[in-house]
């Protein structure tokens, strides 16, 4: 079969789908690569995909999306694709409404976590359950990473013959792993600038307020340890509403000796080996492959209590689950962390078989190739 893997931006593609696209590849189809122009088309490229740039902003600029609806029209009536595969909620819904206009046979449609989300206002909330009804009308295959997605799916109807699968989320086993020996880990942390007695809790993720940095800076005015912060803000983002908590923690006298920037990295899995503690604050997500790389690391996690984020992390159990957008509680359970190290390590361990059991990547493509048809 011939398949297009679509999402809006480049870092989605490339940390996203890649894997899903060798897998299909290695199944026997042809897939091609659709995202907006950026640095890492090349290294999509040159693992032997094809990828075209077909822009898709990340916003609600009707005129920009009604272009971009019209190239994809083009593009893949032309392509011939027998599946039109969509991703991330801005391009699965142009791309949808864009495959159906071309007669592609089969749509499907991956929710990585819904637009809408329990803490959106409900008129806002109910537009965007809308726009995902309509565009349930032309998908034949709905994936949702977090089962609570897919239970809302199919309250919602948001897939008109009812194919909705809640695959879960993975990450290559291989790859991210405790530090073994100690001096391993003893050396990375030495690179990174941390001392023995330091305790290193690591946040990563993109640079916007969604992700809780704002409550994360202030919550560290009371936590006594080093928050390493791995992650950027992609061109497409509109993130200026925590410019101010950033300055912040790069000026505060407390702060600045506390935090640090370390930008986009590469190497997240061999920082996550060096750290001691991993929290993700989101105000929403859909199921984070960060969490699942740090507790297949065997780290403890103090995260938002958020679809996927409760699904993945079992409280109490493998790390610590705190309300949204509340800076006190998620610094209570920071400190609880950082002031136990046998807490740490039981969680930590209890992360690392949790994560074994169920979340790897093959096993998550496996899914998706033989709902798809396509083993």
């Amino acid at each position: 079969m011939k398949i297009c893997q679509i999402c809006a931006v480049d870092f989605s593609l490339y940390h996203m789908l890649l894997p899903l696209m060798k897998g299909m590849r290695d199944a026997g189809h042809e897939v091609v690569g659709v995202c907006s122009d950026g640095p890492l088309v090349e290294k999509i490229r040159a693992e032997g995909f094809r990828v075209e740039t077909i822009e898709i902003e990340r916003s609600l600029n009707v005129l920009s999306h009604t272009k971009s609806f019209g190239n994809l029209t083009r593009f893949f009536k032309n392509e011939n694709f027998d599946l039109v595969h969509t991703h991330t909620p801005v391009a699965s819904l142009i791309a949808r409404f864009a495959a159906r206009a071309a007669g592609v046979p089969h749509i499907a449609y991956t929710a990585h976590g819904f637009y809408f989300h329990e803490n959106m206002p409900a008129m806002k909330k109910n537009i965007f359950i809308g726009l995902e009804w309509l565009a349930g009308r032309f998908t034949d295959t709905l994936f949702t990473q977090a089962q609570e997605d897919a239970e809302t799916a199919k309250k919602h109807k948001l897939c008109k013959n009812g194919t909705i699968v809640a695959i879960g989320n993975g990450i290559d086993i291989n790859k991210f792993y405790p530090a073994s020996p100690k001096s391993y880990r003893k050396a990375l942390r030495t690179e990174l600038g941390a001392k023995d007695d330091e305790t290193v809790i690591l946040m990563v993720g993109r640079l916007v307020r969604e992700k809780g940095y704002v409550e994360l800076i202030e919550a560290m005015k009371k936590v006594n340890a080093t928050l390493w912060i791995v992650g950027d803000r992609l061109e497409s983002d509109h993130a200026s509403d925590i410019d101010d908590a950033v300055a912040q923690a790069k000026s505060d006298e407390k702060l600045k000796k506390r935090i640090r920037f370390l930008g986009y990295r590469d190497d997240v899995n061999q920082i996550m080996r060096a750290a001691d503690i991993f929290t993700l604050p989101s105000h929403r997500e859909g199921m984070p492959r960060s969490i699942i790389e740090a507790m297949m690391t065997g780290l403890p996690v103090v995260a938002t209590n958020i679809r996927g984020s409760r699904e993945e992390v079992d409280d109490g159990k493998t790390g610590i689950l705190v309300p949204v957008n509340e800076p006190a509680k998620l610094s209570d359970a920071l400190c609880k962390l950082v002031n136990s190290p046998k807490l740490r390590e039981t969680m930590g361990s209890a992360s690392r078989e949790r994560a074994l059991a169920l979340y790897d990547e093959q096993k998550i493509i496996e899914t998706q190739l033989k709902t798809l048809n396509l083993s």
